[in-house]
């Protein structure tokens, strides 16, 4: 077992709790037994006596679930035990289990609440059976404090270590975040040099065919097209090992308006294409794609056990329109969405990612609630060149 990590885990969130503690329970019940038969500190228990001491022991099964009404139920069953005078010690690693989960599962103010009630309880039944023993009063009020406050102690340090692991994954994701932009950046500077080369070789090769055709260098022309042809391999390989280092190496052909049907058909939404013999770059239809792949995922997200989504794409004013609309108000906002951006939620990074996809190849998109219900996303991608400002 790891220690540490029982120490640090929230008690609360532990796997089969109920199982655990009634095992732990069960475990407590069989030392009672041990120490009231074997140990000389008050009357042998008799019948109510075993049952009151082995009752203690049952709400410990709960006590991560429900840790103050355990203490509750412990206290009910060993107030009387004691103030019956029997074997003392016998409910202590009972009543301690208790006490100590109490104060580690709970606020401060409470634990103190329930430390001065504890401790009033057992001042009170201490002087009705010993009066007499002062010693043995201070000994007990001792160790009840004592288990509050070694609970205390846990909770925090369980806040604290919490607080570090938080800390260290932020810290993670922004590093990593900054390194996936500088290898973006890289990958940016690399493409840009193989296309400046490129065109400076095919310049050459064009110069070389009209410059004097009846004395044609078909040598600096094949090295002019060979140029070409190395350089769009070398910009190739380098472009799969840095999408291999950023996780996202391409597993099949880019997607485009062809694999719709597909897709929308896994999700049962209806799907309307109207691009006719329209021209699609091949950007454009993965911007599309990739937009209504994020709004179906959303939509089985958050658009309820039922959701009704169309998908429509067509052409308006020379720019591909993409329309996803949920007619189903989803609990909370949003069906094919969330209420507001999140980097974090979503396949993609949410609307935020969508609006991206739209703005590479120069579009728009919106998104929000529709008139009457459900949840709407609207792309206008341009199917001409259109110059995207950073």
């Amino acid at each position: 077992m790891d220690f540490a990590a029982a120490f640090t885990r929230d008690p609360q969130a532990a796997p089969y709790p109920v199982r655990c503690d009634a095992t732990a329970a069960a475990g407590f019940a069989v030392l009672a037994v041990a120490l009231a038969l074997t140990v000389d500190d008050g009357r042998r228990p008799d019948a109510v006596g075993w049952a009151l001491l082995l009752a203690a022991h049952v709400p410990l099964a709960w006590r991560r679930r429900a840790p103050l009404p355990v203490l509750l139920a412990v206290v009910a069953c060993v107030a009387p035990y004691h103030a019956l005078d029997f074997m003392h010690l016998a409910p202590i690693p009972a009543s301690m289990t208790a006490l100590y989960t109490v104060a580690a599962t709970g606020r401060p103010k409470r634990t103190l609440l329930v430390g001065l009630s504890v401790v009033s309880i057992t001042l009170t039944m201490q002087l009705v059976v010993n009066p007499h023993e002062m010693v043995e009063l201070l000994r007990v009020s001792g160790w009840v404090i004592a288990m509050l406050v070694f609970g205390a102690s846990i909770r925090l340090y369980r806040q604290l270590v919490a607080g570090l692991v938080e800390r260290a994954e932020r810290e993670a994701e922004r590093k990593v975040a900054e390194e996936r932009l500088r290898i973006a950046r890289d990958l940016h500077d690399l493409l840009a040099h193989s296309i400046t080369l490129i065109g400076v070789q095919a310049s050459v090769a064009a110069h070389v065919l009209v410059a004097d055709p009846d004395r044609l260098d078909r040598k600096a022309l094949v090295g002019a097209l060979e140029g070409i042809s190395e350089t769009c391999r070398e910009a190739r390989a380098e472009v799969r090992t840095t999408l291999h280092v950023l996780r996202a190496a391409p597993e099949g052909p880019l997607p485009d308006l062809a694999s719709l049907p597909d897709l929308v058909r896994s999700s049962g939404a209806d799907l309307t294409v109207r691009t006719g013999e329209a021209k699609v770059p091949a950007a454009v239809g993965a911007a599309a794609y990739r937009i209504v792949q994020e709004s179906l995922t959303n939509a089985v997200r958050h658009g309820g056990p039922d959701p009704r989504v169309r998908v429509d794409v067509g052409l308006v004013d020379e720019a591909l329109t993409v329309r996803v609309t949920n007619s189903v108000a989803a609990a909370g906002g949003g069906a094919t969405g969330t209420t507001a951006p999140r980097a974090s939620a979503g396949s993609g990074y949410g609307i935020i990612g969508m609006r991206e996809r739209a703005r590479s190849v120069g579009g728009t998109l919106s998104a929000g609630p529709r008139d009457g219900g459900g949840f709407e996303v609207t792309a206008a991608l341009p199917l001409a060149e259109r110059r995207v400002t950073v």
